[in-house]
């Protein structure tokens, strides 16, 4: 179809304060119209066992996993609104039709002429009941700040505020299969990155040119693989001698000397879904105390692996691999949790916190959820074998088992690289 465009004007000024803009054909996607109304049906559901009239979802993962539309902040508000028979996205104008092609539903786009003109769209959605205001609107607290919620609190005098985040996180948990088709071709192209980065690895290179060289690989992967694929937001950390001691740390142009400890992490975005390859490595050599510690994690890694079953608790989960550092002397260089969900997630948006492996989470793996085992520790600068240690495999828990969709390979067997 061609451009479409309705306004609605300020009777005072004439100018427009919302516009419907349908600029060209919806976007291609790799989920059937069927798996996007399920996730709309099950919300819907929720909205009417809580007797909830309307939900806005403000956050990144809200907005894309209901509507598969990704937005770029930069300092304007978005929303996908969720009515009982239509779901509509809200974006600025600065985005043109775009929003519209991404979007499973309708779309309405706010000017920036005045400040308020988003609040106008959402109220154009969402007309108010009899007693001046919707009931009950579904909001993500924790995406909510207490400005925000003002504002909401003034455009919907009257209204009732119940929090969609942790409901809305729980819908997000089990995967559907065509969910996993996407997760599982990720981490294909995180390998892809992997051995990139790998083969990118030499004494006197910087981080950001190995870096440079995985993205640009998973990039070309990703564009290869599918059609019309938004590339945005790919990304790898590659990081060299103290530099590991975090698992965020981000890339630096420090050289790459003989005998670093090296820490790999390829991290593809697909339609708004991260999978991850994080592997440790070595340049040339590794002395003894960092193999024999690195055979600690990968022993640890081993275990974990066995452990992620559906019916596991995470919490038992984390409790036993905790053993097997602490027999080691090492839980004290423990980093962070043993895994996490995957999903509609990056490292600036999304966090399914029910399926971590904590040791205060007790959620019961089941099957259709996507989780990561990756132990990490760090040793501090200074003592023999400084640097930390990660490697990170995805698995999606079946009905009886455990499909472990990383392929590259981890250990000092494999990744002394250029040794």
């Amino acid at each position: 179809m061609g451009a479409s465009l309705q306004e609605q004007r300020d009777p005072a000024t004439g100018r427009a304060r919302t516009q419907i803009f349908h600029n060209g054909e919806k976007a291609h996607s790799p989920f059937s119209d069927a798996e996007m109304s399920r996730r709309a049906t099950v919300m819907r559901d929720h909205m009417a066992e809580g007797r909830i009239d309307a939900v806005i979802l403000t956050s990144y993962h809200g907005v894309n996993y209901f509507s598969g539309f990704t937005y770029c902040h930069f300092g304007r508000r978005y929303a996908c609104v969720i009515q009982p028979d239509r779901l509509t996205t809200v974006s600025a104008g600065i985005d043109g039709g775009q929003p519209w092609r991404m979007t499973h539903g309708d779309n309405i786009a706010y000017t920036d002429w005045r400040r308020d003109n988003y609040f106008c769209a959402l109220q154009d959605l969402i007309a108010p009941n009899g007693h001046g205001g919707q009931r009950r609107i579904g909001v993500e607290f924790d995406h909510v700040s207490l400005d925000f919620l003002k504002l909401l609190e003034d455009a919907f005098p009257g209204a009732e505020f119940v929090d969609i985040a942790e409901p809305a996180m729980w819908m997000r948990t089990i995967k559907s299969h065509e969910e996993i088709t996407l997760i599982t071709e990720g981490a294909r192209i995180a390998d892809v990155g992997g051995t990139a980065c790998a083969q990118s690895i030499r004494a006197g290179v910087g981080e950001h040119e190995v870096a440079l060289a995985s993205t640009g690989a998973m990039v070309r992967e990703i564009a290869k693989s599918f059609p019309q694929v938004e590339l945005m937001d790919t990304w790898t950390w590659f990081q060299s001698a103290i530099n590991t001691d975090g698992a965020h740390n981000p890339v630096t142009n420090r050289k790459v000397e003989a005998g670093d400890i090296l820490s790999l992490n390829c991290f593809p975005m697909i339609f708004g879904y991260y999978t991850a390859l994080e592997r440790t490595l070595f340049c040339e050599h590794a002395s003894d105390e960092h193999l024999r510690l690195w055979r600690i994690n990968c022993e640890v890694h081993e275990r974990g692996l066995e452990l992620i079953r559906p019916g596991a608790r995470c919490s038992d989960i984390a409790a036993e691999l905790n053993e097997i550092y602490a027999t080691h002397d090492l839980l004290q260089y423990r980093s962070f949790g043993y895994g996490h969900s995957f999903g509609v997630l990056c490292h600036y948006y999304g966090r399914e916190a029910g399926v971590e492996l904590r040791e205060d989470v007790d959620t019961v793996l089941k099957p259709g959820m996507v989780v990561s085992m990756e132990p990490m520790i760090m040793i501090p600068e200074g003592l023999p074998g400084a640097g930390g240690y990660r490697e990170h495999d995805i698995l999606v828990i079946g009905e009886s088992d455990v499909t472990n969709i990383t392929g590259f390979p981890y250990g000092p067997q494999h990744n002394i690289i250029g040794g």
